[in-house]
């Protein structure tokens, strides 16, 4: 009987031992605040926005430029470069190429070796070219003031259109979605896409049209100074208690 007994409790030991191997408690399962959803709750969003404006009042356009025909240009060229050397170039490549006209018609292997230190010099030639001689062409020299009529350009998607329509006519038709608005509009949880054009869709619903244009300056200046990539500097941001992303540095949550 006492052997019978042995064999019985660990056969019962055997039993439960996979339930427990199973748990992981403290473990959550998502880091967002909604049961896996974007927390797009409108005062948490109104909330965020206050805060950028605090932070960011005048947040613009970094990429110098003296009209929206320079400005698309310089967008174009920004293209895996940074806004510092794209300004370093056009320095000398605005007054050599000063109309519409230089650059449609321009030498492509000398504009290749102005246009160099941006790198992708030669697609960003073909793109800057391409889209200058149809302005020239079929829009009388002037830049087109219609997300449609952008997209029509060489080398302009929506990224580049909203950055022209918004910086260089204050037109509010979409949202800049750049590196640094993708990254930081995951980590506020206000989207969960990686896919620009649907983080676009996603922000557009949540967020005041007058608000568009600004926002993303906001983001994209709060990305470069604070909210970088690698090492969130998170002690130093006036967002981190709306914020509860999984790479935090610091957190005031429990």
């Amino acid at each position: 009987m006492a052997k019978k007994l042995k064999k019985k409790r660990i056969g019962s030991k055997a039993r439960t031992a996979p339930a427990k191997a199973t748990r992981s408690p403290g473990k959550p399962k998502s880091t967002s605040k909604s049961g896996g959803k974007p927390n797009t709750d409108p005062k948490r969003v109104a909330a965020i926005l206050a805060k950028l404006d605090e932070a960011y009042p005048e947040a613009s356009c970094e990429l110098i430029h003296e009209h929206p025909f320079q400005l698309l240009i310089s967008t174009i060229l920004s293209a895996q470069c940074t806004d510092v050397r794209v300004n370093a170039v056009g320095k000398t490549l605005y007054p050599k190429y000063p109309t519409p006209e230089r650059f449609a018609y321009a030498n492509p292997a000398e504009l290749e070796q102005d246009i160099r230190p941006t790198g992708f010099f030669r697609n960003k030639t073909k793109s800057i070219m391409g889209a200058s001689k149809k302005i020239v062409e079929e829009f009388a020299g002037k830049v087109p003031q219609t997300m449609e009529e952008l997209l029509t350009l060489p080398g302009v998607a929506r990224k580049t259109a909203n950055v022209v329509l918004g910086s260089g006519f204050g037109i509010a038709a979409g949202v800049v979605v750049d590196t640094h608005v993708m990254r930081l509009s995951n980590r506020l949880d206000l989207t969960h896409h990686s896919d620009p054009r649907k983080i676009e869709q996603d922000l557009m619903v949540i967020l005041p049209q007058d608000k568009w244009i600004i926002f993303s300056h906001q983001l994209i200046w709060h990305g470069r100074r604070v909210c970088v990539a690698r090492k969130p500097r998170c002690l130093e941001c006036n967002l981190e208690k709306l914020c509860y992303a999984k790479d935090k540095t610091y957190s005031t949550h429990s």
